[in-house]
C-alpha cells in the first residue's frame, strides 16, 4: 500500500513578502490568492500609515 502524499506542505511553502512600513515578512493567504500580486502591505495598519515617496512641500 502507498503512501499517499498531502497537497499542504505547511507554513513554511507558503510565499512570502516584505511589508514596506514595518519591515516584517507576511505570507500567503488564501483571501488574496486572486490579489496576491497587488498585496504590499502586512496589514490595513500598515497600509494607512504608508510611506509616501514624495516630499511635503515647505511652507
Amino acid at each position: 500500500m502507498q503512501k499517499r502524499q498531502s497537497k499542504h506542505k505547511g507554513k513554511s511553502a507558503l510565499a512570502e513578502k516584505l511589508c514596506p512600513v514595518c519591515q516584517r515578512a507576511f505570507s500567503w493567504r488564501k483571501k488574496w490568492q486572486r490579489d496576491w500580486q497587488n498585496v504590499i502591505y502586512c496589514s490595513k495598519r500598515c497600509a494607512k500609515n504608508k510611506i509616501t515617496k514624495e516630499p511635503k512641500p515647505c511652507e
